[in-house]
């Protein structure tokens, strides 16, 4: 069978070529075009364009880059109707995948299957008319998903697992926990280590990390703080946010970083839910500038009980969240003293980690997922 494959960031293409690799076991025939990343052009697609000649986020730069989306766009439209795959398969980045959806399902007769559904429950509920319309098979891979899709919307949806819980189980089954190999390769002191993870795009970055350096630096004394440095983002960019404060910077290290942690100051994201399947006590923190952006982020935020995964999953505070204005070095400090070591909270974040562990699940996300979708094809579905 062929199957075209879209994915738009680099989770995307992560997650994606996991999936085409359980494809493959599922069908030793299958065959791949994609737009994606250099990891789906390894699980063996042929890339018809890589996502970062159309990955822009924000209102200015997509606007600045409006022509060479579109052109894009169009690209993918004809090419998908011209290799007639068997299945289109749509890898969360929905602002893109959803107009490609409504194309092809206008245009032709190509099953569109969905793999990590769109967080509608977040913002743009409306899109929902849209999936509707034009997915024929939605895969979920958070578990209260199920709840918001078929319970308030009657549209049928698939949980299949989460694939973080398969990386994080299948480096921890590769890796062996060696503190001393882990400090003696990036250069660092024995001191216990408090990780700060300030997320993947600059403006995270810019607002987060010189805040949580800050909150952290009153345990320099018995502690070293090493930042998980983002893919893409150079060692220039961190330095002009941690001039003068006491920090490391590590790339390419986030798993083995975690791994070592005594606790953790994290950005909302996946990187919530990485940081609690390696048993991590963390503090979520979010912190956005003043202005008309930042306004409209916080009212979308109101309209989920929680902003971090861990919390959503579990569907119970078992960490904290500092957001906006309650993203302050003092506030973060002091939650930071309670996750520590012999804290108050640490024990009972740890008991809640187990709690969101088990809702998600056991590890074969990707491998549910091509199942269902080779099923599917050949009728058994």
């Amino acid at each position: 069978m062929k199957y075209y494959l879209i994915a738009g960031e680099a989770s995307g293409d992560l997650h994606a070529s996991h999936l085409m690799t359980a494809i493959k076991e599922q069908d030793p025939q299958a065959e791949f075009r994609c737009i994606g990343g250099d990891l789906m052009q390894q699980a063996g697609g042929t890339l018809v364009r890589h996502y970062r000649e159309l990955a822009y986020m924000g209102f200015i730069p997509v606007l600045l880059h409006a022509r060479t989306i579109l052109r894009g766009m169009k690209q993918c439209k004809a090419d998908i109707l011209a290799w007639k795959p068997d299945m289109l398969i749509l890898v969360d980045y929905p602002g893109f995948n959803l107009k490609i959806a409504r194309y092809v399902k206008s245009h032709s007769q190509i099953p569109v299957c969905y793999y990590i559904a769109p967080k509608i429950w977040a913002w743009k509920e409306w899109r929902i008319k849209d999936i509707r319309r034009d997915v024929d098979k939605l895969y979920s891979i958070l578990p209260f998903e199920v709840d918001f899709f078929e319970g308030k919307h009657h549209y049928p949806i698939h949980y299949v697992g989460n694939p973080t819980v398969d990386e994080v189980d299948a480096y921890k089954q590769t890796h062996s926990k060696d503190f001393g190999r882990f400090i003696a390769e990036h250069h660092l002191t024995d001191k216990p280590i408090i990780a700060l993870l300030a997320g993947s795009r600059r403006q995270e970055i810019r607002d987060n990390l010189t805040r949580m350096a800050e909150a952290a630096r009153n345990w320099v004394g018995d502690y070293q703080l090493v930042v998980a440095g983002a893919p893409g983002i150079e060692e220039e960019y961190y330095q002009k946010w941690t001039a003068g404060l006491p920090v490391t910077v590590i790339h390419g290290s986030t798993y083995p970083l975690l791994q070592h942690a005594s606790a953790a100051l994290v950005t909302s994201g996946t990187a919530t839910l990485e940081t609690a399947l390696f048993e991590v006590p963390q503090v979520v923190c979010y912190y956005m500038k003043a202005g008309i952006l930042a306004n409209i982020a916080q009212r979308l935020i109101l309209k989920t009980p929680f902003i971090s995964l861990v919390n959503l999953v579990a569907g119970r505070c078992v960490v904290p969240e500092l957001v906006a204005a309650h993203m302050s070095p003092d506030h973060v400090r002091h939650h930071l003293e309670r996750i520590l070591p012999g804290g108050t909270d640490r024990e009972a974040q740890l008991n809640g980690y187990k709690e969101m562990a088990a809702r998600l699940g056991e590890p074969g996300a990707p491998k549910h997922a091509a199942k269902m979708m080779v099923d599917y094809l050949g009728g058994r579905l």
